[in-house]
């Protein structure tokens, strides 16, 4: 059984985690900036790359401590290495190679995106190869068929607007802080989702890929208009993004070929409107659905180590001089998306 430390810092939190390759998370720390970043309405690049700096090495050391466990008891040290914000990611990766020419052990440079794409599979050992995933978060949004660790065929992405940017930005038209999407899903709770007309994006279009930058843009007009209240505005956003989700995610699974279940990842699959809509359409699409708990939707170590287990468990390693990422598609082949340019 191997044990591997994990490390992730491509955003705003700073995290740590010590994980088995039987499964068993053993000990994780998540550090939270949201307090710093509050003020600004967002993550500021640079305050999130000092703060990564300040609190990794201690972090590190408190969750081997927690776990009762030494550097010397770890296998393979897992660091995210990209995408992401360069400095948070040079932060977490350069402490990896540290750690792994202190002790010897192996370095394993993991795409934050695969750590999100196999993240259901440390909750679910029943979970197979290949499944339909969908992976929703801050930054990204996507469709792939995950057929193997390393192998993705990307079948969507978003032209403008990843949804978990779009929920950020609804919570800051309507003055509810940050970070944005659980306060969003939380006043939807209180509106009426049919009170404010807004667009379904790319809706019935024959590419199942996304946009959400109109719909934020209606948003927005909603909001100046004065005309509804915040609570329905925030309803009528949540409906109209998973109309488009699950509109979406129907025309990819159409063209896909076979999978094993419809799964969900990232942190926007902590909304549970949306894991109700997915549930709901897995189960018309005659499919198991599986959602990672909570604790692994947002960016974490845990889902690090365990992608780093993955790729342990076949030989894999990197090298010292693995440069960091702040771009890394998980598919690399797939083709260009008009109009998307660098969220491709």
């Amino acid at each position: 059984m191997a044990l591997i430390l994990g490390i992730e810092s491509s955003c705003d939190e700073t995290a740590a985690a010590l994980v088995t390759s039987a499964r068993a998370i053993l000990a994780q720390r998540i550090a939270s900036q949201d307090e710093a970043h509050r003020p600004y309405g967002g993550v500021v690049p640079e305050i999130a790359a000092r703060a990564h700096a300040e609190r990794l090495a201690p972090l590190i050391e408190a969750t081997l401590a927690d776990a009762g466990k030494t550097l010397d008891d770890v296998d393979a040290i897992a660091a995210t290495a990209g995408p992401g914000l360069i400095g948070g990611v040079m932060v977490g990766l350069v402490t990896g190679k540290a750690l792994s020419m202190a002790s010897g052990k192996p370095l394993i440079a993991i795409n934050h995106l695969e750590g999100h794409a196999l993240s259901p599979r440390l909750a679910d050992p029943q979970l197979a190869f290949p499944y339909a995933l969908l992976l929703v978060s801050g930054g990204h949004c996507q469709i792939l068929r995950v057929e193997g660790v390393g192998t993705y065929t990307r079948l969507a992405t978003t032209i403008d607007d990843a949804l978990g940017e779009a929920f950020d930005k609804t919570a800051k038209i309507l003055g509810l802080g940050y970070p944005g999407g659980p306060k969003v899903e939380r006043l939807a709770q209180e509106g009426d989702a049919n009170a404010v007309p807004l667009p379904r994006p790319l809706l019935g279009s024959a590419e199942p890929h996304f946009s959400f930058a109109g719909l934020k843009s209606a948003v927005l007009r909603a909001k100046d208009s004065g005309q509804y209240r915040d609570a329905d505005i925030a309803a009528s956003f949540q409906k109209a993004a998973i109309d488009c989700i699950i509109d979406r995610l129907k025309r990819a699974l159409e063209k896909m070929d076979e999978v094993t279940a419809l799964v969900v990842a990232g942190g926007v699959a902590a909304n549970k409107a949306m894991r109700a809509a997915l549930e709901s359409l897995a189960e018309t699409e005659g499919l198991p659905f599986i959602a990672p708990p909570l604790t692994l939707c947002t960016d974490n170590a845990a889902m690090i180590a365990w992608a780093g287990a993955e790729r342990h468990a076949q030989g894999q390693s990197d090298p010292l001089d693995f440069a960091a990422r702040p771009r890394w598609p998980l598919d690399p082949d797939a083709e260009p998306v008009r109009g998307a340019g660098v969220k491709a």
